[in-house]
């Protein structure tokens, strides 16, 4: 009787899932093979694991627009395709490249500290964006514009990340190259990470909704 109940249960949950909810599942699905190559270049080191890192970002970016289309088109918006839009936006736009940055280099105190804020903004840009989703709503109940950056905007730094993988300006070689603060070093250029992350959160900053 448990396991009737269990299995009902299980296809409830299913029958809970619009078609762009298996979308954004690709999204985050996508965000998370970026972290496991970015974890393989470190074991191996070879560049071909952050070029597909690249590619299964892209991928994530494309599954995160296809899944706003479609939930648009089917008129199936809902507050849990929301939520999961959200989980999955950090893991691939927000958790993927601070992790491929690691990777590549940027793993002094100082640059994991600013890989960590950068983390952080993108949850609390998120977040916020839930809970007054319905405030910026006009009256057709559509989001009229963003406050702050939108997180997958950071597709741009994962493309800086490929260009430096590319051109062998990783590790010792990154471009600027290091600043002694204390007792730990900070790679200037891992201060891009910093300022997208206070572009997320920033207040002042609004772009129109597609």
């Amino acid at each position: 009787m448990s396991d009737e109940a269990d299995r009902k249960r299980h296809f409830s949950m299913l029958r809970d899932f619009h078609l762009a909810d298996f979308f954004t599942l690709g999204n985050g699905a996508c965000g998370t093979a970026t972290i496991l190559f970015a974890m393989d270049y470190l074991r191996e080191g070879t560049v071909g694991k952050v070029y597909a890192a690249f590619v299964f970002a892209v991928a994530a970016l494309v599954f995160d627009v296809l899944d706003g289309r479609i939930a648009r088109w089917r008129h199936a918006a809902s507050p849990m395709g929301r939520e999961l839009d959200s989980l999955a936006d950090v893991i691939s736009f927000g958790v993927a490249p601070a992790a491929l940055a690691f990777a590549l280099g940027f793993s002094g105190l100082w640059d994991a500290l600013v890989l960590l804020y950068f983390v952080c903004c993108g949850i609390s840009r998120l977040a916020r964006y839930n809970i007054t989703a319905e405030k910026l709503s006009g009256a057709e109940g559509k989001v009229k514009y963003f406050e702050g950056t939108p997180i997958p905007t950071s597709i741009l730094l994962t493309t800086m990340l490929l260009v430096l993988a590319h051109t062998g300006r990783v590790g010792a070689s990154l471009p600027f190259g290091t600043v002694d603060l204390g007792p730990w070093a900070l790679h200037p250029l891992v201060l891009l990470f910093a300022l997208s992350g206070s572009l997320m959160i920033s207040k002042t900053i609004h772009i129109p909704k597609p």
